[in-house]
């Protein structure tokens, strides 16, 4: 039999997120990563987005095990509904399964099998022996691996950017890498997402001088928004409040709870001096005071948020104040972010934020370290992965720049399948894959039909036509009421809908008894005259509910 391995991208080679990729030979497949996106603005009501696991709820007898790169939720964010469907062990570096755990809790995952690993070591998964190596990102403890495979070597790089003053000290492994191109590297995937971004990423300590500036200046309370995974920027924060002679107050659930992980763990060095509690804020001066916690993307809910409405029990902004956004607007958030900026100079605060100060840096290697990578790991084949589809080209045409034939790069769609065997690469296919909205307590329950239908009641609203019918004679006994709700104003337009209930009451005067009895031709019927009336007279399209009572 032909040794065939198949590399199958399940999310995040078409967007920011949903990252999971599996790699499959004969009867032994892997999984890396299982990542979550947030949803876009034209999904409404959704809380987030998962891919598609179909494929692998098909082969779950060959599945060995899942591997995580880091602990960030698109990398590990879908794990809970996954881990519901099969039952494998995880393997990642011990803070990645320190917070991994702490969400398996919220979904009563507890026996869930955790492993941890850390770098340079290797564990035997089926025909594959992967290799966990240290790369630098935006969140501590991040691997890229080298799977070896019965075809040759496969190396996978995380999300990592090229820190040479990493906060925690710990530099990428960049002689493993560089092991790996010249014992020779088969296929490399690597992070794609700063594709477009020339120069090199600067490296995570200029926070730490743009904190410093800050602090120097400042008079009055700090409040600092950050991811909450984001242990290094704490870090560096919890550093300069030291140096400033502050007191830390960790303001929120997740920057709480990813904080104590943190710390049981030793990737968090707090003085015990310095971390108060919540209830220790009103005790102490206001240049005293530094509070860290989140609500950087503008979350409606978060702590943040509730602090620039003056909706937070115990923390309301005021003059004096300064609040650092230290974290990137993530496209599509930018709306609800300006909102909270703005609410927050209303009330006297001074808001700082990526725009106008160096107050983050982003945690994904650009192009010179991208070329970087590709030179020290010599990949015959390469495989972009982590990003939208520009990033992907735009990555692909690097590697071509440093000598990888044009048809030894391969830019994959979600579900597509890379064989490669000793006859060569090529695309064979492609399986089942897709996105599943999660909405409340629902998976999958919102389809592209529920969202539609969503998109057009937020649009043009939605007309309510109510009738009672006889159901033996077919009479109408009463109605028809009309309702309007996001169409138009009740009070304000009572000629419009006056005007409606005349059309479906002629209309329905009109109507034989056989089409009345059937109240499927009934809504049908009430559903044509009123878009094409609405369309007419208003030039809009409000979704039309025909609802029949049978008397």
């Amino acid at each position: 039999m032909e040794k065939i391995l198949s590399i199958i991208p399940l999310g995040g080679v078409e967007e920011i997120g949903l990252n999971m990729t599996v790699m499959e030979y004969g009867n032994d497949l892997i999984i890396v990563d299982a990542g979550l996106m947030f949803p876009e603005e034209d999904m409404l009501g959704v809380d987030f987005v998962i891919p598609d696991f179909s494929y692998l709820i098909e082969n779950k007898d060959k599945i060995k095990g899942i591997v995580l790169t880091h602990g960030h939720e698109d990398h590990t964010g879908a794990l809970p509904f996954l881990l519901k469907e099969i039952d494998v062990p995880i393997y990642g570096s011990p803070l990645t399964l320190g917070l991994v755990k702490e969400k398996l809790k919220e979904h009563s995952l507890e026996s869930t099998k955790l492993i941890p690993v850390k770098p340079r070591d290797v564990v035997n998964l089926g025909v594959f022996s992967i290799e966990f190596v240290r790369v630098t990102h935006s969140i501590v403890d991040g691997v890229g691996l080298g799977i070896d495979t019965p075809v040759g070597k496969v190396v996978h790089t995380g999300d990592f950017k090229l820190d040479p003053t990493p906060v925690d000290g710990q530099l990428m492994d960049f002689h493993k890498f560089s092991e790996y191109g010249e014992k020779g590297t088969l296929v490399l995937l690597s992070d794609s997402t700063n594709a477009e971004k020339g120069g090199f990423t600067f490296s995570e300590k200029e926070v730490s001088r743009a904190f410093e500036d800050i602090f120097s200046k400042a008079h009055g309370r700090i409040i600092i928004a950050t991811f909450a995974s984001n242990i290094h920027r704490i870090q560096q924060a919890i550093d300069v409040a030291v140096k400033f002679g502050r007191k830390v107050i960790l303001c929120g659930r997740s920057i709480v709870s990813n904080a104590q992980i943190a710390l049981d763990l030793g990737y968090l060095r707090i003085p015990r001096e310095t971390w108060l509690r919540l209830e220790d804020l009103k005790k102490l001066e206001d240049r005293e005071v530094v509070i860290i916690t989140t609500g950087s993307q503008g979350e409606p809910m978060s702590v943040l948020s509730r602090i620039a409405t003056d909706e937070h029990k115990n923390i309301k902004a005021k003059h004096g104040d300064t609040v650092i956004l230290s974290a990137k607007m993530i496209p599509g958030n930018e709306r609800s972010i300006g909102r909270i900026i703005n609410h927050l100079f209303k009330r006297g605060a001074n808001v700082i934020y990526e725009k106008v100060s160096e107050i983050h840096v982003s945690g994904h290697a650009s192009k010179e370290e991208l070329k970087l990578m590709l030179n020290l790991v010599k990949p015959k084949y390469f495989m972009p992965v982590h990003g939208e589809y520009r990033h992907l080209v735009y990555h692909s045409n690097l590697a071509e720049k440093i000598g990888i034939p044009k048809e030894n790069i391969f830019i994959l769609e979600n579900g597509e399948v890379l064989e490669i065997s000793d006859a060569g690469a090529a695309k064979n296919g492609r399986v089942n894959t897709g996105r599943v909205f999660i909405d409340g307590k629902g998976v999958g329950a919102v389809e592209g039909m529920v969202l539609r239908d969503r998109r057009r009641i937020a649009h043009d609203g939605i007309v309510l036509v109510m009738i009672a019918v006889e159901k033996l004679t077919g009479r109408i006994v009463s109605g028809p009421d009309i309702v309007s709700r996001g169409f138009v104003f009740e009070d304000a337009s009572p000629e419009l809908l006056s005007d409606v209930n005349n059309l479906v009451s002629n209309t329905l005067k009109g109507l034989d008894v056989e089409i009345i009895s059937d109240s499927s031709l009934l809504k049908a019927k009430i559903r044509s005259v009123l878009k094409k009336y609405l369309r007419n007279t208003m030039e809009r399209s409000p979704m039309i509910v025909p609802i029949i009572f049978e008397v």
